[in-house]
């Protein structure tokens, strides 16, 4: 009779090639089983590693180099100098300088452009490199430990999901519960509201909890807590792999109520005070070395000094929000880091408190924001309307962004911000490596050059896990990332990490053995490059060893090293598919312009029914910068029937067909300062009827104008005009939704609350035109 389960023949998987290929087992030759005893259960399952640390990353958004009080910085941040004082500190960590193109590689251990996501995948073109579709011959780092026997689990922003497969049809290939998360509770987009965010929950859309003084950020970590205490409930041997990624501190910047004057005050100083008591604060601390100079500041954002006490004023109100928001974000996170530790947990968990996903957010432009539409749409608030506006900050009511002055404060000591990723304001981020089972340290800053890729092998390497050679039958590319665990080892260790590219937009360097050179081509204030063509955008050059901030230019010094870096970047570019480089920015927002694919495809029209809610704008048809029609089919009971027949965007930019007070109205919201109205004269007959609104689009270049007709029942019942129109796009998480408005109202004339549509809507038929923007 065959043995089962027979410990004295111990398996050994083979944990290149995934999934794990469980043993075979002989046959039972006894034909009955009242001949064959009752065998134990299988022995195979897949089981981590002995010993397996859990795993526990902290992404936070936008956050610069110099904005954490355990750099050095202005914003108290307790938890992460809770971590740094047992912990150890990389000074010289670097990401790509945008959000999913991180995200991206530090997920994977790839280079953003050999996952496909040369950017934003709002921005995506046809080009390899910028596909935002991850080839199947690189296997997320989540599928690879959950293959590996963790528990893994994802809470907060995923930006890497291709834009036009949002949708709940799919495909699901790139969603984060198909990227190797057993759990996904987050949203699908670059940024969110934080009082009424897109959320889902795995594939599915879900509404926030109904809850006083909801904020995101408290949800995530809510749901992070009774995650992690469930897996370990059932099952306390397997380890779990978190990783924790707020919307914040990304715009909008949504403080809570009692975090936005927990800084009143103390910004007043202004941004040129911040980033001097910033770099003195990090050489005392010996977060950089006692020679670093601050450098020069970017000659677009004002001195403090000349700046009138209003603006000032109203400057340093955005700072103290920002930075209400960015503490209430460490709060969280110390609410799971707390968590750990009472399950008795930390000592055998790896964290890794990444302060950033790039540089500090210059997209505020030089005043800052009520609305961030406004910067996206190239439609600046005026200053007027930002003043009268400013008690609004923080509040569901704004959707702001600070000045981009303190986005450069926040990115002491360099000189550049967010999206400029040949400069390490850009791309250089504050990262904290904790795990007291392995590292006891005590705050101590190791300076190894090392990139986000490099998180992935470092994890593997620490759980005991062999990069994998194969998965479901592909041959998986080899890694790119450079395990850290020397660096951990040994504090003193010369830098593995010898290369690496950086290339966002026309901003593009190439790090090599101590040297950086690079091009500044676009920033993140501007529409259009610097230069007409990027070609002729000049070098520079740095020698990192004497000049940890950039602050010295030598390329015409050493003209000789540039071009040897000039040709290392040229090498990289072609191994990665990092060519052509692309700098047109906000315009590629539009599928027409950048090539890529949309769920839409050549199809002009489509047919919507009631319940049909959550479609992001950058999975629906094209509205903008074209004539349109939308024809609703429905029915009126007796007396007034009102509602939403078909919205898409909401209180910040968008447009929405409704019933007020039984007439059918039609409003367009243009960045929340302009609304146009569109309405009936007479309410509906209690019936079946039909409403049609057609819109004719001026034409001559994006966000023009156009005209108004509504009909009801094919008889005209109202004309109007619209001056302006959303010309890039209305948001990036608010949905086009038929019956109701699901997160806010794109006109105060009725709430979410009471959006919902009292009678009955058989279809919404939307049909387009080609753009018009010539």
């Amino acid at each position: 009779m065959p043995k089962y389960n027979d410990p004295k023949v111990p398996f050994v998987p083979d944990r290149t090639v995934l999934p794990i290929h469980e043993p075979t087992y002989p046959p039972c030759k006894d034909m009955f089983a009242d001949d064959n005893p009752t065998p134990p259960p299988p022995r195979f399952t897949v089981k981590a590693p002995e010993k397996a640390p859990n795993v526990l990353i902290f992404l936070i958004d936008d956050m610069g180099y110099g904005a954490s009080s355990a750099f050095g910085g202005p914003i108290p941040m307790p938890t992460s100098e809770r971590l740094a004082k047992t912990g150890l500190r990389f000074n010289r960590f670097h990401t790509t300088a945008v959000c999913a193109p991180t995200r991206a590689a530090l997920l994977s251990g790839y280079n953003h452009h050999s996952v496909n996501m040369a950017n934003i995948t709002e921005l995506g073109t046809a080009y390899p490199g910028n596909l935002s579709t991850r080839p199947k011959t690189v296997t997320p780092m989540a599928q690879v430990l959950r293959l590996n026997g963790y528990s893994t689990a994802q809470f907060g922003k995923c930006h890497e999901t291709p834009a036009w497969e949002t949708t709940a049809s799919g495909p699901f290939d790139h969603w984060p519960t198909f990227s190797g998360f057993d759990k996904f509770y987050g949203f699908l987009a670059g940024e969110t509201n934080q009082y009424h965010p897109a959320l889902n929950d795995g594939v599915t859309l879900i509404e926030p909890p109904k809850k006083e003084n909801y904020h995101l950020t408290e949800d995530l970590a809510d749901q992070c807590i009774l995650w992690m205490k469930t897996q370990k409930a059932m099952t306390p041997d397997k380890p779990f792999f978190v990783y924790f990624a707020p919307g914040a501190t990304h715009a909008p910047h949504h403080a809570p109520e009692k975090y936005r004057d927990m800084f009143k005050g103390q910004f007043d100083d202004g941004w040129d005070a911040m980033r001097q008591k910033t770099l003195e604060k990090m050489i005392k601390m010996g977060v950089v070395p006692p020679n670093t100079k601050l450098a020069d500041k970017p000659k677009d954002i004002a001195d403090w000094d000349t700046l009138p006490d209003v603006e000032k004023k109203l400057y340093a109100r955005q700072m103290e929000i920002y930075a209400g928001f960015a503490r209430h974000t460490d709060d969280q996170i110390g609410r799971v880091v707390d968590t750990v530790e009472e399950m008795k947990l930390l000592e055998n968990t790896i964290i890794l408190y990444i302060m950033g996903d790039n540089g500090a957010s210059g997209e505020g432009r030089m005043t800052g924001v009520v609305n961030e539409n406004a910067a996206i749409n190239d439609a600046p608030e005026p200053l007027e309307f930002i003043l009268e506006n400013q008690h609004l900050l923080g509040t569901d009511m704004a959707y702001n962004h600070y000045a981009a002055g303190w986005a450069v404060a926040l990115d002491a000591p360099y000189k550049w911000v967010k999206t400029v990723a040949s400069n390490f304001g850009g791309n250089r981020n504050a990262m904290i490596f904790h795990y007291p089972a392995k590292y006891k340290g005590k705050g101590e800053v190791l300076n190894q050059f090392h990139h986000v890729i490099d998180v992935a092998p470092t994890i593997y390497e620490l759980c005991g896990i062999p990069i994998p050679k194969m998965v479901d039958g592909v041959e998986q590319r080899p890694m790119e990332g450079v395990s850290m665990k020397y660096a951990l080892d040994n504090h003193k260790a010369k830098g593995q990490r010898q290369t690496q590219y950086f290339c966002i937009f026309s901003n593009f360097g190439v790090y090599h053995d101590g040297w950086f050179a690079g091009v500044v081509d676009k920033l993140s204030w501007e529409v259009k490059p610097l230069y007409e063509k990027t070609k002729d955008a000049p070098w520079e050059l740095y020698n990192l060893e004497e000049d940890f901030s950039c602050a010295n230019d030598v390329a015409k010094k050493y003209p000789e090293k540039l071009e040897e870096l000039k040709k290392i970047f040229y090498e990289e570019g072609l191994k990665h598919n990092v060519f052509p480089i692309e700098g047109r920015g906000g315009i590629l927002l539009n599928a027409d312009v950048a090539g890529r694919p949309t769920i839409f495809g050549d199809r002009r029209e489509v047919t919507l029914y009631e319940g049909v809610i959550g479609i992001k704008e950058h999975a629906f048809l094209e509205m903008k910068n074209r004539s349109f029609t939308i024809t609703a089919e429905v029915e009126v009971g007796p007396g007034h029937t009102d509602g939403v027949i078909f919205a898409q965007g909401g209180r910040f930019a968008g447009y929405s067909l409704y019933i007020k007070d039984g007439i059918p109205c039609f409003c367009y919201n243009w960045l929340g300062r302009e609304r146009y109205y569109t309405k009936a004269t007479k309410p509906l007959v209690d019936e079946r009827n039909q409403i049609r609104l057609e819109f004719k689009y001026d034409g001559g270049g994006f966000g023009k104008g156009g005209n108004t007709t509504l009909y009801v029942n094919n008889k005209k019942a109202a004309e109007g005009r619209i001056d302006r129109t959303v010309g890039n796009q209305f948001s990036f998480d608010e949905s086009a939704d038929v019956g109701m408005q699901r997160a806010t109202p794109v006109t105060e004339e009725y709430t979410v609350e009471n959006s919902k549509f009292k009678g009955r809507i058989y279809s919404v038929n939307i049909k387009t035109e080609p753009p018009n923007v010539k």
